[in-house]
């Protein structure tokens, strides 16, 4: 059988470099074949398996050195291109099968419905393309004869626990939380927490926007908005319960009261292979788990008096429209500005919150999304010092 033909988009990112490892790990059966990065060429450099035909850089700089690069290297049959335009192009090949999006932030979102309308599948890594545009996308799945499979460990839990399951049967989704770094830090000392201590997540290894979301517990209020369009389930049926150990990645309930949970390592590369070689299974690079290792596993409410995130993100859902974009687009400048130590980290949701509160919003159609992640990005910077005063 002819290996799958992949083409990671965020290839220089922690997802996009665990990906090329299972890739690695089945050559049999997968082949990278396309990659779209940032600016940064020597990661890309490193990610030049001799399959790969294709690249797109964010700008024109970094693709002409790019291109430089390879020449040097007598790779001339590598074509090398920016911007979004030539990333559209990239993800509709006719020599690509599945995409792995990984690329962060909600510009993800005009490529992965180009990828769908084509008819690829998608494994989705990025958060934002279905928060800001979550109903554009199912309907570019549906239109496009694409699919979407779900990379994310808790979206992947929760994607496996379904399978022969029928819909109807389904009473919750459990999306399950690590509580981050500050899941027992006094609501007082909160304020003064540092990037550095944001960044030291207790349980995964991940990129440093999703880090500071996890501290916030905004990474898992955006994976209940998530969840809501992937699986077509009511917000009010999705819950979030906090579980410091990370061995249960999500969990279903069915309406005869039994519940389903998928427990593995906390190793991002599971998740990733099942979604590349969707539906079949195959031996992993992860060590097994071992449940006496293991221990005990805890359970609690998350404390949404510590972690106001959580709240936003329901509302922006239940707001809808435009709403979940500018929630995403401003807490990713808040983030941004927390990591640059210009504000603190509990302003981080205060000023999300403080733009959503002058947002009115629209219905859900391309430009309207694009100019309200626009408009969101810009009123955060410029709420920015009033939030932090």
């Amino acid at each position: 059988m002819k290996p799958k033909q992949i083409a990671i988009v965020g290839a220089t990112g922690s997802i996009g470099r665990q990906t090329a490892d299972v890739v690695r790990h089945h050559p049999e059966a997968l082949r990278v074949v396309a990659l779209a990065g940032g600016r940064r060429v020597e990661p890309m450099l490193a990610q030049m398996e001799d399959s790969v035909k294709a690249v797109v850089m964010a700008d024109a700089a970094a693709a002409r050195e790019l291109r430089e690069a390879l020449a040097a290297r007598g790779r001339r049959d590598v074509a090398v291109a920016a911007g979004q335009e030539a990333l559209v192009e990239l993800v509709t090949r006719p020599d690509v099968d599945l995409v792995v999006m990984a690329m962060v932030g909600a510009e993800a979102l005009v490529p992965t419905l180009a990828a769908l309308q084509a008819g690829k599948q998608v494994a989705l890594a990025t958060k934002e393309v279905l928060v800001a545009g979550g109903e554009l996308v199912m309907q570019a799945a549906r239109r496009g004869s694409g699919q979407l499979l779900p990379v994310d460990s808790e979206h992947s839990a929760i994607f496996q626990c379904l399978q022969g399951q029928d819909p109807r049967a389904v009473a919750r989704l459990i999306l399950t939380a690590s509580g981050g770094p500050f899941r027992t830090t006094p609501l007082g000392e909160l304020r003064r927490v540092t990037p550095a201590q944001a960044l030291r997540h207790p349980t995964w290894r991940m990129g440093a926007k999703v880090t500071v979301d996890s501290a916030t517990l905004m990474n898992k209020g955006l994976e209940v908005i998530e969840a809501h369009w992937l699986f077509d389930v009511p917000l009010e049926r999705i819950e979030v319960v906090v579980h410091p150990q990370s061995i249960v990645h999500s969990c279903v309930e069915l309406v005869d009261g039994s519940i389903l949970a998928h427990l593995g390592p906390t190793d991002m590369r599971i998740p990733i292979q099942y979604a590349l070689l969707f539906p079949q299974r195959a031996k992993s690079p992860v060590r097994g788990l071992s449940l006496v290792e293991v221990g005990s596993l805890t359970f609690e409410e998350p404390d949404r008096s510590r972690f106001p995130a959580l709240d936003l993100a329901y509302a922006a859902a239940r707001a809808g429209g435009t709403m979940p974009a500018v929630l995403n687009a401003a807490n990713e400048v808040a983030v941004g500005l927390f990591l640059e130590g210009r504000i603190g980290f509990t302003d981080i949701p205060r000023l999300v919150g403080a733009v959503m509160e002058e947002h009115e919003p629209q219905p859900a159609e391309l430009p309207a999304i694009l100019s309200a992640d626009a408009w969101a990005r810009e009123a955060a910077l410029v709420r920015s010092a009033a939030v932090a005063l």
